[in-house]
């Protein structure tokens, strides 16, 4: 880390389509899939219900790409943490273009198995029934979301004061 400085996103969304991987000579590849997070108020001149939708482009690469292309599913909850980064290309009018992509370093599946559409066969995580209690992410990507943690009630979304 350099110092005095920091580069971390933590986002829980939805999925807004299937992982779509790219592979690369010498067995690397990369998945990306959009992430809507949604931000609820209520406008205090209007008294009007407001919702506004930000969409993340999602970057997860190798083993953990395999492990969300296979696990992940349109629509599906999912926490990502990671890193923001900035592309620059030009197209091919000659016009110079950007990307800002969250370069994913853990996640975590929040969807329950049987919710998803994938049907995996993945095990759910048991914890006596606690769904506050929540696995630690794995440090490596190459285990990052190999479990289904509990399903959280979705109305425990709404008491967040931000």
């Amino acid at each position: 880390m350099a110092s005095g400085t920091l580069n971390k996103v933590m986002l829980i969304g939805h999925t807004g389509d299937d992982v779509k991987m790219h592979y690369f000579e010498g067995g690397g590849c990369i998945g990306r899939f959009p992430l809507a997070t949604n931000e609820d108020y209520v406008n205090r001149t209007t008294g009007e219900r407001v919702s506004n939708t930000e969409w993340h482009n999602i970057v997860v690469r190798n083993k953990a790409a395999e492990v969300c292309e296979k696990y992940l599913n349109k629509g599906d909850k999912v926490y990502i943490e990671g890193r923001i980064k900035t592309r620059k290309w030009t197209d091919d009018k000659g016009t110079e273009r950007y990307s800002t992509e969250v370069q994913c370093s853990e996640f975590t599946f929040l969807t329950p198995k049987e919710q998803s559409g994938s049907g995996s066969g993945m095990q759910q995580q048991s914890n006596g029934g606690n769904p506050e209690q929540y696995q630690q992410p794995s440090q490596q990507p190459s285990n990052a979301g190999a479990v289904n943690p509990p399903q959280m009630e979705d109305d425990e979304e709404d008491d967040l004061p931000f």
